[in-house]
């Protein structure tokens, strides 16, 4: 059974769940006038509601791509990391730079995460 997650302006799913994988599309920062620890911590907040959701965690995250606006901007997005993720759990990672996420987006995350016991968290 694949079960999807949130339609997004009819373009995606937040999640689509397939055989106890977890697919994220994009997630952005919601407050963009944050700066990148901000956004990072914003991006991070709402990966952790998507897991609930799924009765998932971040100690299931699998991999993340992040895409970032600026590599010089990266070792705020590290420092919120390093605090988000134990350092046992630390899932496959890779960033990459690229010119324009939009209008003040500093990063965007693709997670792939083992799905939870299919119980729906509130």
């Amino acid at each position: 059974m694949i079960r999807r997650t949130g339609p997004y302006e009819g373009l995606l799913h937040e999640v689509v769940e397939h055989k106890g994988v977890l697919y994220f599309g994009g997630v952005v920062a919601e407050d963009l006038s944050l700066d990148m620890a901000g956004q990072a911590a914003d991006v991070l907040r709402q990966v952790d509601h998507l897991l609930a959701l799924h009765g998932s965690n971040r100690d299931r995250v699998l991999s993340v791509l992040i895409f970032v606006s600026d590599l010089a901007l990266k070792p705020a997005l590290n420092a919120v990391w390093k605090g988000y993720f134990a350092p046992a759990q630390l899932p496959a990672r890779a960033a990459v730079a690229v010119g324009d996420l939009g209008p003040r987006v500093l990063l965007e995350l693709v997670l792939t995460a083992a799905a939870g016991d299919g119980r729906a968290q509130d």
